[in-house]
């Protein structure tokens, strides 16, 4: 049955190997949702019981198979209404994360269809992560972190996390967006789209170019 606690949990797991390869510990996913460890526990602990995740005491979560197909319909579906939002609303990339936090829960599959089919089936939403197909596939460049560029990568940025509103409005102000092409200098600096910008604390754990 649907349950938007499990649905949660699935889509943080789902959401933490995206951008780099090492699987969710407990601790990690109690401070990411904001939960106590006891709570995360008791419902890994379920998780694992309903076939959704693999899990070991103290070890790293991993999805199953059932689990992946799960959290993409999520991730799927949480990512449309953002791009919905901003492209038919107006929001800025900074507001839509807890508004299509409620939406998620509430939105048809039927009326889901009908604005992947009006946004002309989008593959990433406005901040760059990619946006599941209806059977769970995904398309994705390959990817550096910008705080591992050598110095001298040039690329493109694909992707900024959404986790801080005020560091999404800080980049903007700087011009680093999606699209954007981002030169990485010695001792941390870098140009975008051609001139010397001075990053705001956190970009370098938050931006990812083209490799």
């Amino acid at each position: 049955m649907p349950s938007p606690a499990v649905d949660d949990y699935l889509k943080t797991i789902y959401a933490h190997t995206e951008w780099q390869d090492e699987r969710i510990t407990p601790s990690q996913l109690a401070a990411v949702l904001g939960l106590a460890p006891s709570s995360v526990t008791e419902m890994v602990q379920k998780l694992a019981a309903q076939g959704f995740v693999t899990h070991r005491p103290y070890g790293p979560i991993a999805l199953t198979a059932a689990g992946e197909r799960r959290a993409a319909a999520v991730v799927r579906r949480h990512r449309l209404i953002e791009t919905w939002l901003v492209q038919e609303f107006g929001y800025g990339w900074d507001e839509v994360h807890d508004e299509a936090e409620v939406l998620e829960h509430a939105l048809s599959d039927r009326l889901l269809e009908g604005i992947d089919e009006r946004l002309g089936r989008p593959r990433f939403d406005p901040h760059g992560d990619a946006i599941p197909d209806a059977a769970g596939r995904v398309d994705r460049a390959a990817f550096v972190l910008l705080g591992a560029a050598a110095a001298g990568h040039a690329g493109r940025v694909l992707r900024v996390s959404d986790r801080d509103p005020d560091l999404l409005r800080a980049l903007v102000d700087a011009g680093v967006d999606v699209g954007h092409e981002v030169e990485v200098g010695a001792e941390g600096s870098v140009r975008v789209d051609g001139r010397a910008v001075t990053l705001p604390a956190g970009a370098a754990d938050a931006v990812w170019l083209t490799a």
